[in-house]
């Protein structure tokens, strides 16, 4: 989702069948009716369970924290973020150039989910209830879950975190779960870093669930969802490398610019026939040769900023 709470649930999941969706008919596949959903102890929801829900275009939530049931949610229009058509602001360009925050991925999966699920001022209730966190940390464990995050450096040389992000992938696709910050530009910080860790491991689709006006300025678009179910099927196969693999790519500088065209190519195919018409992103003003200047972008940020303008 990318964001939190803030959401109008299209459909739960009861019994067998989707509950306010006429155009599904198909009972539930069986796993999905398995009694672990209402077991006593209510368990974390099997991983199997859940990937099998996000390759079906459905994914769970929680009424409030303290709730041990789970809903599943399968929007009616479903909202994505073309991984061509990030729009990334003079500012946050600046930001992002500057390195003002240490960028990691899965240095701390747990400790971004729980900071996702704090009450804030507007927004004291939270979706993420025990029983996600749990499930999605076993996620995380087998490899299908990933946390993007945002450090600080304080008094003493410590690092804090101040921001993140972290969702599901499969296939070629990465959902968006939820994201926080706790310092101006952290979780878009981190949402630029995620879309070109995708776009140079070969991921084709980021899922973002619903739409919220943060994400619409940042170039996310709606589509149904059957065109998103589509796109899924679309994305089957797996990436080019890993996102740990592009994570040290921009961190380290090796292979980095060798990826570029490639990235360009996997970016400027995204949501073809779907999102047609989307903005591709803006240069201000920066070169638009694949590979110019690489050799002096000497930091993890100033490769990010670059890459991003160079496949957008």
């Amino acid at each position: 989702m990318l964001y939190q709470l803030s959401y109008t649930p299209a459909a739960r999941w009861s019994g067998a069948f989707i509950e306010g969706v006429r155009d599904r008919q198909s009972p539930l596949p069986p796993v999905l009716c398995s009694a672990t959903m209402h077991a006593p102890l209510h368990p974390p929801i099997p991983v199997e369970t859940l990937l099998l829900a996000y390759r079906s275009g459905i994914f769970p939530m929680a009424d409030r924290r303290e709730d041990n049931e789970v809903f599943w949610v399968e929007p009616r229009e479903r909202a994505i973020l073309p991984l061509g058509g990030l729009h990334i602001s003079k500012s946050l360009r600046k930001v992002l150039r500057a390195d003002r925050f240490t960028v990691t991925l899965d240095r701390d999966f747990e400790q971004v989910i729980r900071a996702c699920a704090e009450p804030r001022e507007d927004h004291p209730e939270t979706w993420i209830s025990e029983r996600i966190v749990q499930s999605y940390i076993a996620l995380h464990r087998a490899g299908h879950a990933h946390s993007v995050e945002c450090w600080e450096e304080v008094a003493g040389g410590e690092r804090v975190l101040i921001g993140g992000l972290y969702g599901v992938s499969f296939d070629r696709v990465f959902c968006g779960e939820s994201m926080f910050s706790r310092a101006p530009n952290a979780s878009k910080v981190a949402l630029a870093w995620l879309v070109a860790l995708l776009v140079r491991a070969g991921f084709t689709l980021l899922d973002c669930q619903f739409m919220t006006e943060h994400l619409r300025s940042m170039g996310a678009v709606e589509l149904p969802q059957r065109d998103y179910r589509r796109l899924v099927d679309q994305a089957h196969g797996r990436p080019r490398t890993s996102l740990g693999t592009a994570w040290r790519a921009f961190n380290e500088g090796r292979d980095y610019a060798s990826g570029v065209a490639a990235g360009a190519g996997a970016a400027a195919g995204d949501g073809a026939g779907v999102a047609e018409g989307v903005a591709e992103g803006t240069g201000d003003g920066e070169p638009d040769g694949l590979g110019a200047g690489l050799a002096e972008s000497a930091s993890p940020g100033q490769r990010i900023a670059q890459f991003l303008t160079q496949t957008s």
